[in-house]
């Protein structure tokens, strides 16, 4: 979830190292990805994404990111079943939303790139959580524009408001431990909308 909120403002970030002709951004779904990881009995770690995001940006440089939370992927069935009852509570999304001054990046040349700072909010089972985080954006072309987390970003669970869900989970599978330290990674490409 916190990952999400990363990736949302990442890429209204992506869009505004594009040039300022396009007035408006969209995310291309199928290049993009949002991943978080997890950590059981200390020092198993398994990576996990959503396999259904979306997103666009604004002319004003107000961004939005939408997740769909049953496009959780954990790559066991059972618990990605899990997931979405007690940890997503059957939500359908999240939501992330940020601010970003669209002329601030616009002399990026193709081939370009620059790190930025980033922050944002997200939004998950009535829960709103304020995001902060590096990003790197590379103009892949006049139209189109790649941002990524600069950094490994980390959110907790208590911060998501899920911390109830990941009680059940370890509950469910006899775990003595899950990490509530939740690493997140993002690929976001946007495509000018002009």
């Amino acid at each position: 979830m916190k990952m999400l909120r990363n990736a949302a403002f990442g890429f209204g970030l992506v869009l505004a190292a594009a040039s300022a002709q396009a007035q408006t951004w969209t995310l291309e779904s199928s290049a993009s990805k949002l991943a978080f990881g997890s950590i059981k009995f200390n020092d198993l770690g398994e990576v996990h994404s959503f396999k259904s995001i979306d997103g666009a940006v604004a002319e004003d440089g107000t961004v939005t990111l939408g997740i769909d939370l049953s496009s959780v992927e954990t790559n066991i069935d059972i618990r990605n079943e899990r997931m979405m009852e007690f940890v997503f509570k059957n939500a359908p999304r999240a939501t992330v939303t940020a601010q970003i001054d669209m002329g601030a990046l616009e002399t990026l040349g193709v081939g370009d790139s620059t790190v930025i700072e980033a922050d944002g909010v997200v939004s998950l089972i009535g829960n709103e959580v304020d995001l902060f985080g590096d990003l790197f954006v590379l103009r892949l072309a006049t139209d189109k524009v790649l941002v990524t987390t600069d950094s490994m970003i980390f959110l907790t669970t208590a911060d998501a408001g899920i911390d109830g869900g990941v009680d059940k989970l370890k509950e469910l599978a006899d775990l003595p431990i899950i990490s509530r330290a939740v690493p997140v990674t993002m690929r976001l490409i946007f495509d000018a909308d002009s």
